[in-house]
């Protein structure tokens, strides 16, 4: 997964930072936003809302790797948030429907930028399974 480019899975995780974030919601000023960011329980779910699937551990990993590398997402005390790099892909982003903005933001991703070192952030297995479990619990 660590290409020279893009994956899709790396848009997806990012479209649902700014989703669960609040981002996508609060188009008038981004000071409107929850700004402790989303959980990753919250980002699971989202990411579940727009593809109908959950992405797997090492899919949402590699994503927060890159895109923390990129310098458009940070993940701390738990929380993962746009930069104001990410936040402004975000907003400059051409308006599409929500089942295509995770391809709207692929393309954007891959003609803006290359993908960042990898970061060192990792996801361990039961900290995933705790957050799937917290997310789509009954």
């Amino acid at each position: 997964m660590a290409e020279a480019g893009w994956d899709r899975s790396d848009a997806w995780i990012f479209v649902s930072v700014v989703i669960g974030g609040g981002s996508g919601r609060h188009l008038r000023s981004p000071n409107t936003r929850r700004p402790e960011g989303v959980p990753l329980a919250g980002l699971l779910a989202t990411a579940e809302h727009l593809q109908d699937a959950i992405p797997a551990r090492d899919e949402v990993e590699s994503a927060i790797q890159r895109l923390c590398g990129a310098d458009l997402v940070t993940v701390q005390d738990g929380f993962f948030r746009l930069t104001a790099t990410g936040e402004t892909l975000w907003r400059t982003r051409p308006r599409s429907g929500l089942s295509s903005t995770v391809d709207t933001m692929h393309g954007i991703l891959t003609r803006s930028r290359p993908p960042g070192p990898s970061a060192t952030w990792t996801l361990t297995e039961p900290d995933y399974a705790a957050a799937v479990r917290a997310a789509f619990a009954p």
